[in-house]
């Protein structure tokens, strides 16, 4: 079957000043691109071959490339769906009374998420996730996700590998998370929530 590289819904440069240009056309032509390849040579072949994305990466961690290039493949996806041009501000409706029934506040989960994007040591992932029918937040080492470690289904992620801000922002992930919030797109975060729920 293979897997292809997702299009963007948005052009490289159209994220700036929050998220630069080089780091946007490097980071989706060469870093996913090179896990959805790494991914499709892992399956070639194989009875993984007819399986969806998800499935395999709930049911083949034992296999490392599967795992890797797998989560790769999948937690890039979401990190470019969730974000957007007109991002910013803060969501409505179901998911933003979710979040102050959960958080006590939209600022309370979005310091408690940049806590958790920040504090992850090494390369990761931030994620809003829902657990059990409830918001939650944690953080994942290297390409793994929640949902393929049965701890929730992601709606929200952040890559802090350092390919994702390291150009512009150098060693300052703080300053690359605190801007990431300019361009969530809450619209395609709130979709998330709802067929999670």
């Amino acid at each position: 079957m293979g897997f292809e590289l997702p299009e963007l819904e948005y052009a490289y440069d159209s994220l700036e000043p929050h998220i630069d240009a080089e780091t946007m056309e490097l980071h989706h032509s060469k870093h996913h691109a090179g896990y959805t390849a790494k991914l499709n040579a892992a399956i070639e072949g194989t009875e993984m071959d007819s399986l969806g994305i998800e499935d395999l990466m709930i049911n083949h961690m034992d296999n490392a490339a599967v795992r890797n290039n797998g989560g790769g493949f999948w937690n890039h996806g979401i990190f470019w769906e969730t974000m957007s041009p007109d991002g910013g501000g803060e969501p409505e409706g179901d998911l933003a009374n979710a979040i102050t029934d959960t958080f006590g506040s939209f600022q309370a989960m979005k310091d408690q998420f940049s806590d958790a994007a920040m504090t992850r040591f090494g390369s990761g992932w931030a994620w809003l996730c829902v657990t059990n029918g409830q918001l939650s937040i944690c953080s994942t080492p290297n390409q793994d996700n929640p949902l393929m470690l049965g701890e929730g289904i992601p709606i929200l992620g952040l890559d802090v590998w350092e390919h994702a801000y390291y150009k512009n922002y150098g060693p300052g992930r703080g300053d690359y998370i605190a801007a990431w919030w300019n361009v969530v797109n809450w619209s395609s975060v709130s979709d998330n929530y709802h067929a999670a729920i």
